[in-house]
């Protein structure tokens, strides 16, 4: 006789690893009991990462202890998976007695895909899946121009931004008031680094505050790399270690100039949406006519820190030494690679994209074809 299977409503976290103003979680502890958060190590995703000491897997091993820390705390644990999501999902159907699934959005082309199948497979079994907006303030269509279209220039799109902002597109969301909805069961736990493949990092990087006096001077001191005059947060936002809609109320009390920098990540991430050929091809077509030069030992030279042009090594050794490059000098860096030594843009960017702590696909790919003038703006 086959046992009765356990009645429960899963929380997947993807880029949203924190408890607190969490859209999905929300919504998932308010109209549901019994919630179990799950989060999966992505075989698709790792099997790709050229390195087994990568800082980004261990901060999101990182954070995935600490939220586990505080669901031990009232009494719930963190169940966390490894391999294909689309058959940890059919693992976990057949396991529990799913009521629903709910997450947040997410925009790559890759998540766009994963997201679909995971749907229909559910869908087969007669389980919802609830996505929610979490990671940006607008997504997608919120800021077009009056006749609907995208913006491609982001002054008119920052500006539209601005005058849409709402106080509600700000407040967070109290996931707290609900926390009695986790499913009450033993410690599930966790896989260590090793478990996945992966070798530690000290857990020192990780450990970031906002120094809001960083913020208010954000604007006289950003420009300049050798002083500590950023936040270093890019990294926390890319993972959802840290709320968007804490940032953008900091920005508007502290820093328009900031605030700024919020709304070019999520115009780089509506281009990308509107726009997906931007992952493989320049956004405008004409300049993939280019003939490169790309010589193979300069860009080795480029990777290295060897060029012989003080600030684009001192650049490049900081990215590879800590994974981190002051945003003034990812531009020198890029533009020296394609203006100078007329290097495919796209060789930068997969560089960058296997380096970068804070790598977020929009952003890197609108950051590399800005500097290329293949993109979209000026």
């Amino acid at each position: 006789m086959e046992l009765e299977k356990q009645a429960l409503t899963i929380f997947w976290f993807r880029r949203d690893l924190r408890l607190k103003d969490n859209t999905g979680l929300f919504h998932a502890l308010k109209n549901q009991r019994d919630v179990l958060p799950i989060f999966i190590f992505d075989r698709n995703i790792l099997d790709r990462l050229p390195s087994k000491k990568d800082r980004r897997v261990a901060l999101i091993h990182y954070a995935l202890t600490e939220i586990q820390k505080q669901l031990l705390a009232i009494g719930s644990s963190l169940q966390v998976e490894i391999g294909s999501p689309l058959e940890v999902f059919e693992k976990l159907a057949k396991d529990y007695d799913i009521k629903s699934v709910y997450t947040n959005h997410d925009y790559e082309p890759y998540a766009i895909h994963r997201d679909e199948s995971v749907r229909q497979c559910l869908a087969e079994t007669g389980i919802n899946f609830h996505t929610y907006k979490d990671q940006c303030i607008f997504e997608k269509s919120e800021v077009t121009k009056d006749d609907g279209k995208p913006y491609t220039v982001f002054t008119p799109y920052s500006k539209k931004w601005k005058a849409k902002l709402r106080q509600e597109d700000l407040n967070a969301y109290p996931t707290e008031e609900y926390f009695s909805s986790f499913i009450k069961c033993q410690e599930r736990k966790l896989p260590s680094l090793a478990d996945i493949g992966f070798e530690s990092i000290s857990e020192q990087e990780f450990l970031v505050t906002t120094n809001t006096s960083i913020i208010s001077d954000y604007k006289a001191f950003r420009d300049f790399p050798a002083k500590d005059g950023t936040t270093k947060l890019s990294a926390c936002l890319r993972f959802g270690l840290v709320s968007i809609r804490e940032k953008a109320r900091l920005g508007l009390s502290l820093s328009e100039t900031w605030l700024n920098e919020l709304i070019w990540r999520e115009f780089y991430m509506m281009i990308l949406w509107h726009f997906p050929h931007v992952q493989t091809q320049s956004f405008k077509p004409i300049y993939d006519q280019v003939q490169w030069r790309n010589n193979e030992t300069e860009f080795n030279a480029w990777c290295e820190g060897k060029t012989g042009y003080p600030i684009v090594d001192a650049g490049m050794r900081e990215l590879k030494a800590t994974g981190f490059m002051h945003n003034r000098v990812r531009m020198v860096t890029a533009s020296f690679l394609v203006k100078h030594l007329l290097i495919d843009w796209r060789w930068g960017e997969t560089y960058f994209a296997n380096h970068l702590n804070d790598f977020e696909l929009s952003s890197n790919n609108g950051g590399w074809q800005w500097a290329a003038s293949s993109g979209c703006d000026a």
